[in-house]
């Protein structure tokens, strides 16, 4: 398993390569190499790479990089020298993993020196896990070696100006350095942990899964030292940690030497990491705060089980932070104190997570601004199944990149497994509004159990009207070891920290289970009996708010061209024209297009649209797709009269569209933005705009759009105060007003955060809810999915597909695995004959699983009673109850992923068959 944080692609020569305005040399300089590249676009980076020996023996691989002048061994003076950055790897890597970040540092003026830690790459010795006389004392023997460089700045004899960063791994050596070695002067620690015994044992609970994928990464047992390798069996063994392996784990973490880490430290931590979550982020900024150095916190988007890394952000972030406090650069933008990264829909120009940051001016902590939610449930019991099988679901390691489980639980798909008997639950009711969890939940609970002890998994799922889709956010979960006694124990869960959007009619699910696949269990049969004692603590962090965007240049300038065009059609509109008289069978058709073409150019033998036809019906809310270039925007423009088509034709209501005719009184549209004047309010822009078409005022049904709207007293402020929502929504209002038989909207969504993209979903629901129609073209899939009833997909000008959503993106019963290895066709074979399974076919990407639309479902008598207990909903009294129960996509992949994982198939992610975007993708040929 790889541990590290991935780095930018690499660009460096890997080959046969044509050198342009660059020159490679390459000349021997002592008991290094130095390597030079030259070009006309960045100064040289001149690398170095030697091993430097330790004391006890092992032999460290590393690699220099500066730029400029000071690449070679001449003597350099005073005004030569510049600050140094120490940069390592994480679990399972080598140095070769950061040279791209070490070439930007050297570029931007710093000696930067790579090495392979202990075991890793060319590097020789057994993995300490930090251990603070083996790789901690090999960062204080790199110090040395830089305090000798002539081209390194000093803070005085044998002290280097000097930073370290790294993450996971790396990010933790980063830490340990600062607390041991004085001479460290700040550090970038990402995605890596506080205390080593908490991240493995939390709470008194084996993180077996990651801990099994910490040995295999390392290489196996025998490549660490002794004592780790004998106190990982030991656990292993026993499935619960012991005094000695806690106390042994949290020597080597930096938590042991947390007071004496006194320098600026920038920390990012990812949100979809199951092995080093937020917490322990959490606990390094409290220490380092306490003891008087500056502190920032990152929540990335990524983490070890996969997402985004934002690698171009956070290193740009790390090179700021150490130019303000290496080079004592104090116009540096650090950055705000706290910025977590909240994620989107998907976007087909690229496939990947849309991402938007939110900050604070101070780091909220995982506590603050607690809302009080109310959880209902009566007293329940559940069972630990003997030997702890079968296991629940949560995160799994190894499941990492685009495809993860936490990664889909952000695009709000539900990756997990509960099994019946095996958990009690407790619901909220529906939210009245939405609610923004930013830290950890916390809760009280009483606890008992038949053998004195129990091992729970504390869950929190955000569960969708109806309560048919559940999602774990991140995949987290909190596991706590708790000695019962006779009576039981009261015992306060602290839930895992996540920032999540919990949306209005969604609820809160408070799930407390038995067993899950990533941590060990008591093998010993037993049952547990748990009760509320409190209502759930919800961290809302008030003071981390999504910064507006800027007012665009638009809207100064659009408003006077709008009055300017709102004038000349005013004059061409009372012009008598030879006009297409209209078809009365088309007089109740919103919209009939036929045989359309645009040329680019009159000349020109290319189409930006070619015979497209379609036709739309009144109610209907069509999504209008196709990649950038696919003509969408110019058959809008056609629509509405702006551009005349070269060929066919569009008719609204039966009228045939030309610039000025009558019917577009009855088409209302907003395409690229609207402009408004910043100083008048909401409602003084949208009166003005009114006058300027000359209609009556009765005619614009103002109240009604504004309702619609949902502005509320927004609309008396002035334009320049209304956040990039407010600004969109008004934008609609304007289109609305007339309530227009037909309504264009494109990319409505652009630049909205995702709480924005809904409400302006619920807009254009409520106003075809009318019997209205309403045309929308948008890049964002998952949002034309829920919002329409119907789809136009478009590529290089031509019709592909239109229908109903539904015929064009099929069933949802069908998974794609992606595989780490090719399997052989038996065990495909053994895939297929799965229960609940009718077919599994072997594609490039994976493997295609199709589900049952009924799958089989066998209770025992134990699971039925705590069935009963959990839904109210009496099973039955047989001793196994069979049924038939409909397909629900999140449990019936979770099931899945449970028998992948015993078939011991190579899975490297789990996800649905994608839905709209597969298909969308598919019918373009993958040219969005």
């Amino acid at each position: 398993m790889d541990l590290r944080l991935p780095a930018a692609p690499r660009r460096w020569l890997r080959g046969p390569r044509r050198w342009t305005a660059a020159a490679l040399v390459v000349v021997l300089a002592g008991a290094g190499t130095w390597t030079a590249v030259a070009s006309d676009e960045a100064p040289a980076v001149h690398r170095a790479d030697r091993v430097i020996p330790t004391a006890d023996g092992v032999r460290i691989d590393t690699s220099y990089f500066t730029s400029g002048s000071t690449g070679s061994t001449a003597s350099a003076g005073s005004g030569d020298r510049r600050p140094a950055v120490l940069l390592t790897h994480g679990f399972g890597g080598d140095k070769e993993d950061v040279r791209k970040q070490a070439e930007d540092l050297a570029r931007d003026g710093y000696a930067v020196l790579t090495w392979s830690s202990r075991s890793f790459g060319n590097s020789t010795g057994k993995i300490g896990l930090n251990d603070p006389k083996g790789e901690v004392a090999d960062v204080s023997k790199l110090i040395d070696w830089l305090a000798k460089r002539p081209e390194v700045e000093l803070d005085k004899a044998g002290d280097p100006r000097v930073g370290v960063a790294g993450a996971s791994y790396g990010g933790a050596v980063s830490l340990l350095a600062a607390g041991y070695d004085q001479r460290v002067d700040a550090i970038a620690p990402a995605i890596t942990y506080w205390n080593l015994a908490d991240a493995l044992f939390p709470n008194g609970v084996f993180k077996k899964l990651w801990a099994g994928m910490f040995i295999n990464s390392g290489g196996g047992c025998t490549t660490f030292e002794t004592q780790l390798c004998e106190m990982y069996e030991r656990v292993a063994e026993s499935g619960k940690p012991d005094a000695a392996a806690m106390k042994l784990l949290e020597e080597r973490s930096p938590s042991a030497v947390g007071d004496r880490i006194k320098v600026p430290t920038l920390i990012m931590q990812g949100q979809t990491d199951s092995l080093f979550p937020l917490g322990q982020a959490d606990q390094i900024a409290k220490a380092v705060k306490a003891n008087g150095a500056p502190v920032d916190v990152d929540w990335i988007a990524g983490g070890h089980d996969g997402g985004d890394m934002e690698t171009d952000r956070v290193q740009a972030r790390v090179t700021s932070w150490f130019d303000r406090y290496l080079k004592d650069d104090k116009n540096a933008d650090t950055g705000p104190a706290f910025r977590v990264t909240r994620t989107g829909g998907i976007d087909t120009t690229d496939g990947g997570a849309q991402l938007r940051g939110a900050d604070g001016d101070t780091y909220p902590g995982l506590t603050g601004g607690d809302r009080e939610v109310a959880l209902s449930g009566r007293e329940q019991k559940f069972s630990n199944p003997a030997g702890a099988s079968p296991p629940g679901i949560s995160a799994l390691p190894g499941l990492g990149g685009a495809g993860g489980l936490s990664q889909l639980s952000s695009l709000g798909v539900g990756v997990s497994l509960d099994f019946p008997g095996q958990f009690a639950r407790f619901d909220s009711k529906a939210l009245t509004r939405d609610l923004r969890i930013t830290g950890s939940p916390t809760v009280t609970v009483n606890v008992k159990s038949t053998t004195d002890e129990a091992v729970l998994f504390a869950k929190v799922y955000d569960v969708g009207p109806g309560g048919r889709q559940q999602v774990l956010p991140s995949q987290l979960v909190t596991p706590a070891r708790v000695a019962t006694g006779d009576s039981g124990k009261d015992v306060r869960l602290t839930l895992p920290a996540i920032d999540h959007e919990v949306r209005k009619g969604h609820h809160l699910r408070l799930v407390l289970a038995s067993t899950d696949l990533g941590y060990a269990s008591p093998l010993t049969a037993a049952t547990y009996t748990v009760s509320l004692k409190s209502d759930l603590a919800v961290p809302t962090a008030p003071g981390v708010t999504a910064g507006a965007a800027g007012l665009p240049a638009w809207v100064w300038w659009l408003p006077v061209a709008g009055a300017l065009t709102a004038l000349v059609l005013l004059l061409t509109g009372r012009r008598r024209t030879a006009t297409t008289p209209p078809d009365p069978a088309l007089a109740e058709v919103p919209l009939q297009i036929t045989d359309l073409s645009k040329r680019y150019a009159k000349s020109s033998d290319r189409y930006a649209v070619r015979d497209l036809s379609f036709r739309v019906e009144k109610g209907q809310v069509l999504g209008l797709l196709g990649p950038n270039g696919a003509g969408k925007t110019t058959t809008l423009r056609m629509l509405m009269g702006l551009i005349k088509p070269d060929g066919g034709e569009i008719r609204v209501f039966g009228h045939a569209i030309r610039p000025g005719s009558p019917v577009l009184s009855r088409v209302g549209a907003f395409v690229e933005g609207a402009g408004f004047l910043p100083h008048l309010s909401g409602r003084e822009n949208l009166d003005l705009y009114w006058q300027a078409t000359g209609r009556p005022p009765e005619d614009a049904h103002l109240e009604e759009a504004l309702e619609i709207a949902g502005l509320g007293d927004a609309l008396s402020r002035a334009v320049r105060t209304y956040s990039q929502g407010m600004r969109q929504r008004l934008a609609i209002a304007q289109a609305m007003l007339g309530l227009p038989d037909l309504l264009i909207l494109d990319e409505p969504t652009n630049g909205l955060d995702p709480p924005q993209i809904r409400e302006m979903r619920e807009v254009m629901i409520r106003y075809a809810a009318a019997g209205r129609t309403v045309i929308v073209s948008s890049h964002l899939l998952a949002e034309v999915e829920q919002s329409c009833t119907h789809l136009v997909v478009m590529d290089r000008g031509r019709l592909v597909q239109a229908g109903p959503v539904h015929e064009i993106i099929g069933s949802g019963d069908t998974l794609l695995v992606g595989l780490a290895a090719d399997v052989p066709d038996p065990l495909v074979e053994k895939v297929a004959a799965l229960p609940g399974v009718d077919s599994a076919v072997r594609t490039d990407d994976g493997l295609l699983i199709r589900l049952s639309a009924r799958v089989p479902v066998t209770v025992d008598s134990g699971a039925a009673s705590s069935a009963t207990a959990v839904s109210g909903t009496p099973v039955g009294d047989s001793v196994a109850v069979d049924a038939s129960v409909p397909v629900d996509d999140s449990a019936a992949a979770a099931r899945l992923l449970v028998e992948l994982v015993r078939l011991e198939v190579p899975v490297a992610s789990l996800g649905p068959h994608r839905r709209l975007e597969d298909a969308f993708l598919t019918l373009i040929g993958g040219s969005a």
